[in-house]
């Protein structure tokens, strides 16, 4: 390709989306999150990692800044990556539990359901190449959120875009996890080869080609039910599942007893007899799920008394444990000086590692094909 793919990162969080698209030949160059400990986490993951430091810096900013005292400093540098012939995008998460079926259900109305319009106001004021919104799946599944997604959709198809949408699941992508997302893509129209798009739809976008399983094949197979715990006890794995998909390989791919964050987890004062009698991978309750050594887990999600509890340990999972199930590199690591809530709650936030490449590798697949000239921004 032409142009350098360069991303604004919005709701970034510790930057487990970012990291899948940098490694996928994007360019972190603008960082957003309002939270300063989620921020402190992303600047110390990267150095640890050795990744570059975001040309146009980090910023701890509320959102709608950008709308006011701040929006001259964005447009500059958008202004100035295009002038470096780059196509630049937006991509981001806005939180999301005002729409999660579990969650507080306030919708568009929520604190957080503000931050969805407040994205897209974003991306139709300042106009990137491309865009990426994140969100649950119940934004798209229940009805009045639906209502809501739909019209945002509509302000964007009215301001140029066209898009594609797809409802993904973790396990699609060779994460360890049922976590259903939706991930909608938008494309600026004026920079886009007329083959490739219909009415305000992309047409043949490449959701599929990075796909490793069959979700409906994955759920249907035999995986192990519940079995008596028993600490630090081996079990055999049954060879009619796909290993990778399982939480004790990623234990094991990121070593995480040697991590370091290996001994950060939560450490009841009450609760040890509650654990004991819980069987490995009975996750059917609201809360003391234990884990299946050689199961997938539920949704990585550790607000409103969700708990998880080690497979084999008499504890609650450890953040090396959790990062392991978010698909993360072992490199990955959360600073010690994090505290324990933060540090789950970044995890459960995050998109998973393998799905945020997967996503950033059909944008950019479509990219190199779909794009016939640069857009002019005056």
């Amino acid at each position: 390709m032409d142009h350098k793919l360069v991303v604004f990162s919005f709701f970034s969080g510790s930057g487990f989306l970012d990291l899948g698209f940098e490694k996928k030949g994007f360019d972190i160059d603008f960082v957003n999150e309002f939270s300063q400990s989620f921020l402190n986490a992303y600047i110390h993951t990267r150095k640890k990692m050795k990744l570059h430091i975001p040309k146009y810096g980090f910023h701890n900013t509320d959102i709608n800044e950008y709308f006011g005292e701040r929006r001259m400093e964005l447009m500059d540098y958008i202004s100035r990556a295009n002038k470096e012939s780059s196509l630049v995008g937006f991509i981001g998460g806005p939180p999301c539990p005002d729409f999660s079926v579990g969650g507080k259900n306030r919708g568009r109305d929520g604190e957080n359901g503000k931050l969805s319009q407040t994205y897209v106001n974003l991306i139709l004021d300042m106009k990137p190449d491309f865009f990426l919104f994140e969100n649950v799946k119940g934004l798209w599944r229940t009805e009045k959120h639906r209502a809501f997604y739909e019209e945002l959709k509509e302000k964007l198809h009215g301001a140029g875009y066209c898009t594609t949408e797809r409802l993904t699941n973790a396990l699609e992508f060779g994460v360890p996890q049922d976590r259903d997302r939706i991930f909608l893509v938008g494309i600026n129209k004026g920079i886009l080869n007329k083959d490739y798009y219909k009415g305000n739809q992309l047409q043949e976008f490449p959701w599929a080609n990075h796909i490793k399983y069959n979700i409906d094949e994955v759920k249907n197979l035999v995986w192990p039910d519940t079995n008596l715990f028993k600490e630090d006890s081996y079990l055999d794995k049954d060879d009619r599942t796909p290993k990778e998909l399982t939480v004790q390989y990623w234990f094991d791919k990121n070593d995480v007893e040697n991590h370091p964050n290996s001994d950060f987890y939560f450490k009841p004062r009450s609760g040890l007899p509650k654990m004991k009698i819980i069987y490995e991978g009975d996750v059917g309750k609201k809360s003391y799920k234990r884990l299946h050594r050689w199961r997938y887990s539920p949704t990585v999600a550790y607000g409103n008394n969700e708990v998880h509890l080690h497979p084999y340990k008499v504890r609650r999972i450890s953040v090396a444990e959790a990062l392991a199930i978010q698909s993360l590199p072992k490199e990955f690591e959360l600073p010690s000086n994090m505290s324990l809530t933060d540090m789950f709650k970044t995890t459960g936030n995050g998109v998973p590692f393998l799905l945020s490449e997967a996503v950033a590798e059909a944008i950019k697949d479509y990219l190199e094909v779909a794009v016939y000239k640069k857009q002019q921004i005056g």
